[in-house]
């Protein structure tokens, strides 16, 4: 008999992490031996129990999936990486696979459908979600820059230029410059309807 692959998971919402745990715990092969409702506890359960994968929610507290599939990669690179998300957007896939993630699948996914992707990318395969890959190839690459999608961030919760200047230690003029050119890009109105259209792509 093969060997039991030690799975982490990671997901806020304890009824879905439960709920994915008790599913994943049907497979004779597959063992759930950590369980973490925030991002940034992520790291230290999976040394603690010398886990094999690593299922990623993108939205947690503490650190985003994205962010700690990142941090896996560079500090536990034997641990395979499968990101699970409600939200099928492009950008997010991009960003995933940037951050060295084996696997992207939306959570509605049929259990045996996640299995199945767990035993795969532990043989160096990567899984995406079909739909979620068509539709990241017709949406094409992230037109802003680092530096307009971290003013753009600093901006979603109402602050003025002066502030986002102080903030982000730039000039109110550079500042007006980013917001200005995302705007553009994203052909929205001003920087409210910039800061929803990046997140609803991804691309924050």
């Amino acid at each position: 008999m093969s060997r039991t692959i030690k799975v982490l998971l990671a997901e806020d919402q304890s009824m879905v992490r439960e709920a994915l745990a008790a599913l994943l715990g049907l497979e004779e092969d597959i063992e759930v031996v950590a369980q973490v409702a925030r991002g940034d506890e992520v790291l230290q359960a999976a040394r603690a129990h010398a886990v094999d994968v690593a299922l990623l929610d993108i939205e947690m507290p503490g650190a985003t999936g994205i962010e700690v599939a990142a941090r896996l990669h560079a500090e536990l690179p034997a641990v395979r990486l499968v990101i699970l998300t409600t939200f099928g957007r492009p950008g997010y896939l991009r960003s995933a696979m940037e951050s060295g993630a084996d696997a992207f699948l939306v959570k509605d996914a049929p259990a045996a459908q996640l299995a199945e992707a767990i035993r795969k990318v532990l043989t160096g395969e990567r899984v995406i979600d079909p739909t979620l890959a068509a539709a990241a190839l017709a949406e094409g690459a992230n037109p802003l820059t680092d530096r307009e999608r971290e003013v753009l961030r600093a901006a979603a919760d109402g602050s003025t230029n002066a502030e986002l200047a102080a903030s982000l230690h730039l000039s109110q003029g550079t500042v007006r410059n980013y917001l200005s050119t995302a705007i553009q890009k994203l052909a929205v109105r001003n920087r409210t309807e910039a800061v929803r259209a990046a997140r609803e792509k991804g691309w924050l």
